[in-house]
Formats: C-alpha cells, structure tokens, sequence
C-alpha cells in the first residue's frame, strides 16, 4: 500500500513536493488555507538546477512561454537621473515569470494526481509509530505516514511541531509594500531602482505593458510589519517617503487606490534540522533565503525533487531519509541566505 503523505502548503514548494511523491508512487494530499489556487505576488526567477528540475517535471517550456523578458534596470537619483545599469540577470535570474502563472501551472500538472483541500488548515499534529494524526480546522480528523509543512515563512507546522515563529523567523532589517499602477513612464520590459540609505524605490514593466509594478521598502526594526493593518502599513509607508522627490509623492497617492496591495518583511527561516520525527519542512517554512536573495523559488524546486528522492530511496526509514534532505541541501540554503543578506545591503537595508 502507498505511503500517504500530507502536505500544508499548496505553493510553489507545495505543488512540486506532490508532482514528485507522486512520481516515487506516494498517495499525496495537500491542505490549503487559501479558498483556491493562490494569484498572487509578483515575479519570480530561476537560476541554474532549478531549470532541469522544470525540464525533468515536463513544464520548462511551458514555464517560458510565460517569461517576461525584462532587458535590464535603470539605476537613478533622488530626482530620477540615471546613474548607472544593472543587467537583467541581477533580478531575472536565468529565466522570470510571474508567480501566478507558475502557481497556475503547478496546479494544472498536479490536480488529477494529488487532493486538494483548500479553504482548510491544520489545527494540531500528534504522531506515533504508527503515523501523524492530524486534526483540521474543518474536515476530519485523518492520519498520514508523513506531514510535510511547506507553508511558508510563518508555517502553521513548524509552529506546533518545532518551534515558535520568534525562534526560527530572523528579520533582515527591511519591509516594504508592493502595487501595481499605469505605467506613466513608458517602461518596456525594464525597471527603475532608486536606492538611498534605509530605503529604496524599484518599479518595472514587463508582462503587461500598461502597468508596472511598484515595490517601496525600508529599513524597519522588526518583521511585525507585514502582520499590521493595512491602514497602518500605509501610514508608516507614507512617513518614510514624505520627503522624497522623483515620483515618488505620485506612487504614494497610487499606493491607496491599488486593489493589489501587498506588505511584506525581509526575512530568512534559520532552523535545525528541518524534520521532528514523522513531520518534515519545505521551502521557505524550512528555510526562507529572503526575496532579496532570488533564490527562493529555486531552492523551493531543488528541495522538493530532493526530498521526494529521498523518501523514496528509504520509505521505511524516514529519518535517514530527512537527515539525507538535509545535509545534500542545506550547503545550498546557506550560500543563498548569504546572498539574500548582501541584497538587502545594497537596496538600502
């Protein structure tokens, strides 16, 4: 009979983990807060192996078709002169898409192979020799072989099997707010990026030439940011960026009229070891690098297709299996959350 194996998280990590245990002969089910397949955020970039892992899942040249071509980004002063270029690598990657799109395409290739519950989440996780029972917010009660928790950086597993979030959670020092407005300035698959010390402004166009995309970060204390109302985050926004020229008083005035409003913190997820018995991290809940570091998408892919090798290769023992995951990734995961620390550096941070 199958391993069944339940995955928290129906993300990028989530859906690739079931495309791949479902490849090993796993019987996968993933639970889902979200009411439907998430749509949100904004790009994302691969870098190196995580193009063969695309190629191996069957999707790389779906995932291209969606690409978004940026051809590089402006670097500009306080006023908007230019003062420099960055290629279209140093955000890109090796290949760019929106999310929404390779969420959209994860979901496709594994909702006839895996269950999906969605509009659910987990309430509490037990486990003995015989498996993990887990009890949900809604549905029943049910148990599983093994609980994977791929749901991000402030995971409902890793908080009632490992850990509390102010133990795993390191704040980089920066947070910031994300929009998307008309594209006044004419972008064509490029970006705009006005750094000074403690903040920084990035707008690009890509996908859609009528909008760009607007991201305004800063320094900030704490991660509590992404976690406050939105009229507070506002607030804070506007007080940070009261004095600024450029246009940035026309972003601010956009940022309250924009139906996609997003907040978020700078932050990676430093935990050992990433598995407690029966249950075991993924993506960023393991071992978030930080947007900054453009990998985390990346590592989300590399890591699934590892971790389901490896269960498959020892299915009866699952801690070799998670020790293995562990120690072939997290060389991987380290050299990442280095680079996630250097980028914030350089936007401001």
């Amino acid at each position: 009979m199958a391993k069944k194996v339940l995955i928290s998280g129906a993300g990028v990590a989530g859906s690739a983990l079931a495309y791949w245990l479902h490849h090993h002969g796993f019987d996968v089910t993933l639970v889902e807060r979200a009411p439907s397949p998430r749509s949100t955020g904004y790009a994302v970039d691969f870098r190196g192996r995580a193009l063969d892992v695309l190629e191996q899942m069957g999707i790389l040249d779906e995932v291209r078709g969606h690409e978004t071509k940026m051809t590089g980004t402006t670097l500009v002063g306080a006023e908007g002169q230019q003062v420099g270029e960055l290629p279209a690598e140093a955000f890109a990657g090796d290949l760019e898409v929106r999310k929404d799109d390779l969420t959209g395409i994860l979901y496709r290739l594994t909702q006839g192979i895996a269950e999906y519950v969605f509009d659910d989440s987990i309430s509490s996780a037990t486990q003995d020799d015989s498996g993990v029972h887990v009890t949900f917010q809604r549905g029943p009660q049910r148990t599983f072989d093994f609980l994977v928790g791929a749901d991000g950086v402030y995971s409902d597993v890793r908080k009632l099997v490992f850990a509390p979030h102010a133990k795993c959670v390191q704040h980089l020092g920066m947070s910031g707010v994300g929009f998307t407005t008309a594209n006044d300035l004419d972008l064509d698959h490029r970006g705009l990026l006005c750094s000074a010390p403690g903040k920084a402004v990035y707008v690009f166009s890509a996908a859609d030439a009528d909008r760009m995309t607007v991201s305004l970060s800063f320094a900030t204390e704490s991660a509590a940011f992404d976690r406050w109302d939105r009229p507070e985050q506002e607030k804070l926004t506007n007080e940070r960026f009261a004095n600024d020229g450029w246009i940035v008083p026309r972003l601010l005035a956009d940022m309250s009229a924009a139906t996609d409003f997003y907040a978020a913190s700078a932050c990676q997820v430093v935990l050992t070891p990433w598995a407690e018995g029966r249950v075991v991290l993924a993506g960023d809940a393991a071992h978030c690098a930080a947007p900054t570091s453009g990998m985390g998408t990346s590592q989300a892919l590399i890591g699934a297709r590892l971790l389901a090798e490896r269960l498959a290769t020892t299915p009866d023992d699952h801690r070799r299996a998670f020790e293995e995951y562990e120690s072939e990734l997290r060389p991987y995961v380290e050299q990442n959350q280095a680079l996630g620390r250097e980028a914030v550096k350089m936007l401001g941070g």
